[in-house]
């Protein structure tokens, strides 16, 4: 293989291994560019290293994915391979028998690479609606507010961060991470969620602190680190949370991802950011970022027109450079930083 044909073959690797780490659809995979690479001599060495970025990565045998989708991968690796190939690849066959004895949790692992070279990952439900919530799963909003949060570290570095509706908990673990914030505060209203969003901060290494959970409950608790931010987790119901309650934050940021869903949530989402906005005058206003998907323009328009009654300025965050995380290429998302 050609110097440029091995560059261009090696350069499939990272786009497969965050794919299948964050268990995207199938059809999101470059297919079409590995058959072309496949029809090369070297084309079983790609296959084996793709293995090796995919089923056999150490995030995923550690945390392994749902097994449906770690078979479909694989089922449609070999399709490509005997398309090409006569020879069948042993490898490629073992790694399917292993997951085809294994059984199919409720909960799966999806992993998400950050550029410090560390990653956040999350225990899901491998439905979208569960216990019903959609809470249980990571939305694009999610990751397309963590991308610009880690490319605007300074807008949450030493301060405290309140998120509303932290669901699965990406947004959050990605701040916590990368951007030094000194206090965080993890929030839902589901007992479902919070139970899984307590554990997914634990199994990314941080403490949460002693009066939000048990810590003889989770294993693999660790005592607190000094650099590490304080991490809390609320539950909070918007409709109910009242002012002295959410005073008790003091948060300096606000976040939200994907809480626009349905009219109901934007009136409650704008009645609770007015409390905050109330209890908060004594200090410096907080910032608020929210960030969503643009499903329908109508609970847009709701949004930023209950904004408008409220009184609550906004402007539109202009769209970040780098695509770290693997969502849908086409998905129109946006960010308002609000103004309290």
């Amino acid at each position: 293989m050609a110097p440029e044909e091995s560059a261009e073959a090696e350069s499939l690797l990272p786009s497969f291994e965050r794919r299948f780490l964050a268990a995207r659809t199938l059809r999101s995979f470059p297919w079409q560019s590995l058959e072309e690479k496949l029809r090369d001599s070297s084309g079983p060495e790609l296959l084996l290293n793709i293995l090796q970025k995919t089923v056999k990565h150490p995030l995923c045998v550690k945390h392994p994915p749902s097994v449906k989708y770690a078979r479909c991968f694989l089922s449609e690796l070999i399709r490509k391979h005997e398309a090409v190939h006569t020879e069948p690849l042993d490898e490629l066959y073992e790694a399917l028998a292993e997951v085809l004895m294994a059984e199919e949790p409720t909960q799966c692992h999806r992993s998400y690479l950050l550029p410090s070279g560390d990653s956040v990952t999350l225990s899901e439900s491998t439905a979208i609606i569960s216990h019903g919530t959609t809470g249980l799963v990571t939305w694009d909003a999610a990751l397309y507010l963590a991308e610009w949060a880690i490319e605007n570290p300074a807008a949450f570095a030493h301060r405290t961060v309140l998120e509303l509706g932290s669901g699965a908990g990406l947004t959050g673990l990605a701040i916590c991470k990368t951007c030094c914030p000194s206090t965080y505060v993890f929030s839902d209203c589901h007992s479902c969620v919070l139970e899984q969003l307590r554990g997914n901060i634990l199994l990314n290494g941080l403490s949460l602190e002693p009066d939000t959970t048990a810590p003889e409950r989770h294993p693999g608790h660790n005592a607190h680190d000094a650099e590490s931010p304080r991490v809390t987790v609320a539950q909070l119901d918007w409709d109910v949370v009242t002012a002295p309650e959410l005073a008790t934050f003091r948060p300096d940021v606000i976040i939200a991802a994907d809480v626009l869903y349905c009219p109901e949530t934007v009136v409650s989402l704008v009645r609770v950011l007015q409390r905050l906005s109330a209890c908060l005058k004594d200090q410096q206003a907080p910032d608020a970022y929210i960030a969503f998907t643009v499903r329908s323009p109508e609970t847009c328009w709701l949004f930023t027109s209950e904004l408008g009654q409220a009184g609550i300025p906004w402007e539109a965050v202009p769209h970040h450079n780098q695509k770290l995380f693997p969502y849908e290429e086409h998905s129109d998302m946006a960010i308002l930083k609000l103004m309290l």
